[in-house]
């Protein structure tokens, strides 16, 4: 897990290795002392995140690159782990495969010496060039892979973007034919309203679906979490 993301918390390793809190938080303190893992205390009162390292990526054969600490995207980097583990367990319903944003980004970057002229680029395309003259990609937090093929791309959206870039975004996903639905999960109702408005101006309301999410506070059980879920299961088939 901690590969997949820019961080994990004590909370998400108890979820996922089914332990007692204070469990997960000595095997995570373990792994950090061995050198796997970096700890990092970033807010006062919260509890420690940790970053996985080359060692500890070599040690588990990924070829992923190292995660780099972004204190101003620490809610939404908790908060996607939570929905990782949350589609693991199935509250997205039957899955055959749940792929991380840093996954995609790999793989396309591992592609751009052997560019796949038939699937191109997992990322969406935005059009233009980006940074050294690559075409311009924007990339889902979660990529769902339902058991009948289906990809819905989920977007854990905690700040408002402005509306041309929200738009960008949207028209990709809205010409990438790949991609079956796009699930919006939002904890404002001004977020909501925004992105179902510019979906409607684009003609693709059909393909975007938006739906309320509560994080569980930092810290919180496994149990608590289990409670949680159904706040957060989507309905792809229509908008809420």
């Amino acid at each position: 897990m901690s590969a997949e993301h820019r961080l994990i918390l004590p909370a998400h390793a108890q979820t996922l290795l089914e332990l007692s809190l204070s469990a997960a938080s000595s095997r995570l303190r373990a792994l950090a002392g061995a050198g796997y893992l970096a700890p990092h205390r970033i807010f006062a009162g919260q509890p420690t995140a940790y970053q996985i390292n080359r060692k500890g990526l070599a040690a588990i054969g990924s070829a992923l690159p190292a995660p780099q600490l972004d204190l101003r995207a620490h809610a939404h980097d908790v908060g996607v782990a939570w929905l990782w583990l949350a589609a693991r367990a199935g509250t997205f319903g039957p899955l055959s495969a749940v792929v991380s944003e840093r996954t995609m980004r790999s793989m396309d970057a591992r592609r751009d010496d052997q560019p796949d002229k038939f699937f191109g680029p997992l990322g969406v395309r935005l059009g233009g060039t980006g940074p050294a003259g690559r075409e311009r990609l924007h990339y889902p937090d979660l990529m769902l892979v339902t058991s009948d093929g289906r990809r819905i791309a989920v977007e854990l959206e905690l700040s408002a973007k402005g509306a041309a870039r929200r738009e960008r975004i949207l028209a990709g996903y809205g010409a990438d034919a790949r991609i079956d639905a796009v699930l919006y999960l939002v904890e404002r109702p001004a977020l909501a309203t925004a992105i179902r408005s510019s979906a409607r101006r684009l003609g693709i309301s059909h393909h975007v679906h938006v739906q309320w999410i509560r994080q569980p506070p930092a810290g919180r059980s496994a149990r608590a979490l289990t409670a949680q879920r159904a706040s957060v299961a989507p309905t792809t088939g229509r908008e809420r």
